[in-house]
């Protein structure tokens, strides 16, 4: 039988379609669990969030945090299913990176020229290059899971998309302990920090999600 042949097979199979949705849903539930119980056990929330929380930089953080994780979910919702088209879903993955762009134009639209570096270097680079990947861990290894019950025509790809949900997920968690809250930072050292999970995510799945 034609690898093409095969793929369309497994395209029109309902139940394992079914199945490999169900258990994403699980995975990224178990994983945002996990990710959360190591935050909190790990660092928690930052000091001063109650006033934090009232801040437009604060929060649009999470705007840019969230809209990763949920464009990212959705395409490896639909990856590890042969013969899904995916071209659309692809290119939801910029609205995110539009949004922070966008924030990135305002604050310096907003701020002086002259504060734009120490915006942008910050205080936390260092936490955040650390914390974002090791709150992925979890989530990343339940995506990575469930998608071997699937049949990804792109291992590698798949696992680097697991990658940037994972990391979206983390992120999320991290956003709520960082204080730097200038849309520069986040534009610098967000992008590094999910790069490297996505990097992993990439290895990862090139060799864990073969068929």
């Amino acid at each position: 039988m034609e690898t093409n042949d095969f793929i369309n097979l497994l395209a029109q199979d309902a139940p394992v379609r079914s199945r490999i949705g169900r258990t994403l849903a699980l995975a990224a539930g178990v994983g945002i669990l996990i990710s959360g119980a190591m935050f909190f056990a790990g660092i928690g929330f930052r000091d001063d969030i109650a006033t934090a929380i009232q801040t437009n930089r604060f929060l649009f953080k999470f705007v840019f945090t969230i809209a990763l994780a949920a464009t990212a979910f959705s395409l490896v919702y639909r990856i590890g299913r042969p013969g899904v088209p995916l071209k659309l879903w692809g290119w939801a993955l910029v609205a995110a990176p539009l949004l922070l762009a966008a924030a990135v134009f305002t604050e310096m639209a907003v701020m002086p020229a002259d504060s734009w570096s120490a915006r942008m270097v910050g205080h936390n680079a260092r936490f955040c290059l650390t914390f974002i990947p090791l709150l992925s861990i979890g989530p990343l290894a339940c995506f990575l899971f469930a998608l071997r019950q699937g049949a990804p025509e792109r291992p590698g790809i798949a696992g680097a998309v697991a990658g940037l949900a994972a990391s979206g997920i983390a992120a999320t968690f991290y956003a709520s302990n960082c204080t730097d809250d200038s849309p520069l930072f986040v534009a610098l050292w967000y992008p590094i920090a999910i790069a490297l999970v996505t990097l992993v995510g990439y290895i990862a799945g090139s060799k864990l999600l073969r068929w």
